[in-house]
């Protein structure tokens, strides 16, 4: 490091003091003059001959006196400044997932013979996602826009932004009635969808439905895929430590809204290319809107307090990059075509993620553990496995993004997970399928409906993304969760799981 780089960082420490000294002056100014009274009435309560020994300068009485106050300064001035300057604890008050109409549903059958009848794809199209749907782990009683329901599937601006609408404020309306936060409370909104990117924005959208405050701030977040729930807390939760007010009723807080959703209607393909037909086979209707917290009074009705987000990044690789992209096939038509390496990169950044993630919530057992197995095979060059902690040792529970069947069982044996652990996985891509970045909160849902959730219990999400990503939110709970018998995408059909999923489905 050059003597430049040096100065330039002493400097940079330099005005981080000063900022603080000069935001907290008042605070600081305050304590001392609390201290000086205090100090002020010890003295005045001296004996006489005590005071005569202070008023005639006694040499050592002036030193200890000058040592303690310095002393008593510093303590007061560090402990502020730590206070103050601390990250807050970031809260999930509640959260609501989109539960679509009964009319909506689109089973198994329905699926393929509704697209045999759209004429658009060819018998080895067809053949091909038959052979996907009978593996993919998916039930029958998914949910497919409208749009996609009729012959052949409409789609248009309005169309899409319909579905949207009916997702994005079907979550919200849900949300405030559940936690009765009125909208003019929220402080930060965060939408994330990837695929449909209107202008206005789906977030001005939210906040013109909902007459929101002008002030409100609100950021919209477009292709970052199916991690992308992730993303949207972990910026949410930035902001909130960062700007303590801005609304909420004041109390030095506020309160942030995600929401996590994707449109169907408007990216379904219509082609005939293979690596872009299985996103038709496995994506589903579906969103959820998550009320977080940074007031301390919030603690007592929050669900969950936020531990660590652990965010990984592929990016640089080409191949990660190229992973999962969206593009147009030779004959024109748009789709989102996935690799044959996905698998493996997905792996690749699980290991990234999990190197991170380890240290913060692992026992010191296991980290000494994997710490031992490194050095042998980094420096020392002996042929052993890498260690793959016991994260069951760390986490009550597991929400896999239900990207697909091969995604969970992946990560069940990777990370030796045992079948309860991956149920809330299995049985939401069952129920629900892959509703992109929203299925690790139906995956939560699915914990709670079955009375899973005590107090101290640890939450692991974990979702991947295009670009590649692979992205973990820990969360704890703060208290033990009776399952919800009305507000819950799970109430009417939790008594109905788990339920067996076969290794493949037979068509009637």
């Amino acid at each position: 490091m050059t003597k430049g780089t040096e100065g330039g960082g002493g400097m940079k420490y330099v005005k981080l003091g000063y900022h603080l000294f000069i935001t907290h002056l008042s605070t600081l100014l305050f304590m001392s003059l609390v201290l000086f009274g205090i100090l002020s009435e010890v003295r005045l309560k001296l004996d006489d001959d005590i005071r005569q020994l202070w008023e005639n300068h006694i040499l050592e009485l002036d030193l200890l006196s000058l040592v303690t106050s310095s002393l008593v300064v510093l303590l007061v001035f560090f402990t502020t400044v730590y206070v103050m300057s601390r990250p807050r604890t970031i809260y999930l008050v509640d959260y609501a997932c989109y539960l679509a109409p009964e009319p909506l549903k689109a089973p198994m059958n329905y699926f393929l013979q509704h697209i045999q009848k759209f004429g658009l794809f060819d018998p080895k199209s067809i053949h091909f996602q038959q052979m996907i749907l009978e593996r993919s782990g998916l039930g029958d009683n998914t949910y497919l826009p409208s749009a996609s329901h009729n012959i052949p599937p409409s789609s248009s601006m309005n169309i899409s932004r319909a579905e949207a609408e009916a997702v994005v404020f079907g979550c919200l309306d849900e949300l405030f009635e559940k936690t009765k936060v009125k909208p003019k409370d929220i402080g930060v909104l965060v939408v994330n969808c990837s695929l449909f990117n209107p202008t206005p924005s789906l977030s001005a959208m939210i906040v013109n439905k909902y007459k929101m405050r002008s002030n409100i701030r609100s950021f919209n977040l477009g292709g970052m895929g199916c991690s992308a729930s992730v993303i949207s807390i972990d910026l949410a939760k930035d902001i909130l430590q960062a700007h303590h007010g801005g609304g909420g009723g004041g109390g030095g807080g506020t309160y942030a809204i995600v929401v996590s959703t994707e449109n169907i209607t408007q990216n379904w393909y219509y082609g005939n290319q293979r690596s872009m037909l299985i996103p038709n086979c496995l994506f589903r209707l579906g969103g959820a809107a998550i009320l977080l917290s940074n007031r301390a009074r919030d603690r007592s009705r929050s669900k969950y307090k936020l531990d660590h987000v652990v965010r990984t990044h592929k990016g640089a690789d080409d191949k990660s990059y190229q992973c999962v992209y969206q593009q147009q096939d030779e004959t024109g038509h748009i789709g989102v075509s996935l690799s044959k390496d996905l698998m493996a990169i997905a792996g690749d950044a699980l290991k990234t993620n999990i190197t991170t993630l380890g240290p913060l919530v692992l026992p010191l057992s296991e980290q000494i553990l994997f710490f031992m197995i490194l050095v042998a095979r980094k420096v020392f060059n002996f042929h052993v496995k890498p260690y793959i902690p016991d994260f069951k040792l760390a986490f009550q529970h597991f929400c896999i993004h239900a990207g697909g069947r091969g995604v969970i069982d992946a990560l069940e044996k990777n990370l030796k997970l045992t079948p309860e652990l991956c149920e809330p996985s299995r049985m939401t891509l069952h129920r629900f399928g892959n509703t992109s970045s929203s299925s690790i909160w139906y995956e939560l849902a699915y914990i709670e409906a079955k009375g899973r959730m005590r107090k101290g219990d640890r939450v692991w999400q974990i979702a991947f993304g295009s670009g590649f990503k692979c992205n973990s939110a820990v969360w704890q709970a703060l208290r033990t969760i009776q399952p919800e018998s009305q507000k819950s995408p799970w109430a009417h059909c939790i008594s109905q799981y788990p339920v067996k999923i076969p290794e493949v489905y037979k068509f009637n």
